[in-house]
């Protein structure tokens, strides 16, 4: 297989990647036919998982022109991914000229990609860092010398906790960055669940097992257990709801939008 060009020295392509193959839903040209490979037999359970990647992103820029509009300048977006079109510093600069951005993922094809990405563009930075460490992050230079954390943050972990199992004590690591996190901040966040997916358990199960044969485990969490990641934070309206039910552009008709845009939960909270 040949290596292009963007696909960093040391890192093995012979094995899929969770944000390349987020990238593949998202019509990306960043990932390769190992990735494609999971992608479509993920997709052979769950048709919708395009649809599904979609609508994380468009809450995510709606939550980030949220952000800004509350006077939030500062934004750190962890397991952020390859970063596509419209990713948080576009959205956030467009409109804040001032905004700054640090992105972390644990990805070193992330990680790479977004160093090129990002070369030239002001106020925007990418560390290689781990959710399930978050002393590593706070303490990250490359973070520090870009955000001030006594003042508010908008703190971002869209489609990310649902790849941290439980025994990696995932609200302990969350609890852990809002105590970080000045009065003001924010917690935009979104998280896969059964819940809303017009689809068994049983056929979506096949996805999830995809995940887990390329050592990537999709944790669904209920309503309840995705809430709980909202301890000490107050929830924006409308609250903990499905992604196009969250302040969207336009309203939201069933009929106009894919059912498999409202699988799993999003949610907004500020810390007081």
């Amino acid at each position: 297989m040949e290596r292009p060009a963007w696909a960093p020295q040391g890192i093995d392509i012979s094995v899929p990647s969770v944000s390349r193959m987020y990238d593949f839903y998202l019509g990306g040209s960043h990932n390769f036919e190992v990735d494609r490979e999971a992608a479509r037999k993920a997709m052979e359970f769950m048709p919708g998982l395009p649809k599904i990647m979609q609508a994380n992103r468009a809450f995510m820029r709606r939550a980030v022109h949220y952000a800004t509009a509350q006077g939030i300048s500062q934004f750190l977006d962890i397991g952020s991914g390859i970063p596509t079109f419209g990713n948080v510093h576009e959205v956030a600069q467009t409109a804040d000229p001032a905004a700054k951005v640090a992105y972390v993922d644990h990805d070193p094809v992330a990680v790479a990609h977004s160093q090129a990405v990002l070369e030239g563009v002001g106020n925007a930075v990418i560390a290689a860092a781990d959710l399930r460490h978050p002393q590593d992050i706070l303490k990250d230079p490359v973070i520090t010398g870009l955000l001030d954390f006594d003042r508010p943050v908008a703190l971002l972990l869209v489609a990310v906790l649902h790849f941290v199992e439980d025994a990696d004590e995932p609200y302990a690591a969350v609890a852990e960055l809002r105590e970080a996190l000045a009065p003001g901040s924010l917690l935009i966040m979104t998280h896969a669940s059964y819940e809303g997916i017009p689809l068994s358990q049983e056929q979506a199960g096949g996805t999830v097992d995809v995940y887990r044969t390329i050592r990537n485990p999709l944790i669904m969490r209920s309503r309840a257990e995705v809430s709980r990641f909202f301890e000490g934070y107050e929830m924006v309206d409308p609250g903990l709801v499905s992604m196009p039910e969250w302040r969207p552009d336009a309203p939201v008709g069933e009929d106009q939008e894919d059912p498999f845009a409202f699988s799993g939960f999003a949610g907004v909270g500020r810390k007081a």
